[in-house]
């Protein structure tokens, strides 16, 4: 059951991401991954908020893992730094690196504290 839970949130959030990343991406006209780095925000301030509540189990696994784990990427976020690198763009590259990571924490630590107010 737990397996089908994650599979149908995974169904929810990987074409989220990449509405929301197509959306965002298309409104910048800088190399920047603005798309990316929106989605992988937003997905560790659900994740933080989720994790900040007491929630069920089987609800953790949809949202949390299914959702949230197919929202956010590691795998592009890693690919667009070694590409911004590649091309020269080295200082933004780390910009990047560095910036998802604290905003994401940020997030994640804000997420938290909303779910503990509510």
């Amino acid at each position: 059951m737990t397996l089908l839970l994650v599979a149908l949130g995974a169904a929810v959030g990987a074409p989220l991401r990449y509405l929301t990343d197509r959306a965002v991406q298309a409104r910048h006209s800088s190399g920047f991954p603005w798309g990316t780095f929106t989605v992988n925000i937003a997905g560790s301030l659900l994740l933080g908020f989720l994790l900040g509540l007491p929630v069920a189990p089987w609800l953790a696994a949809l949202l949390g893992t299914g959702f949230c784990g197919a929202l956010t990427t590691y795998s592009t976020f890693s690919l667009e730094i070694l590409r911004l690198a590649r091309g020269g763009e080295r200082f933004l590259a780390a910009a990047y690196a560095i910036g998802s990571v604290l905003a994401g924490l940020g997030a994640a630590m804000v997420g938290v504290l909303i779910a503990q107010a509510v």
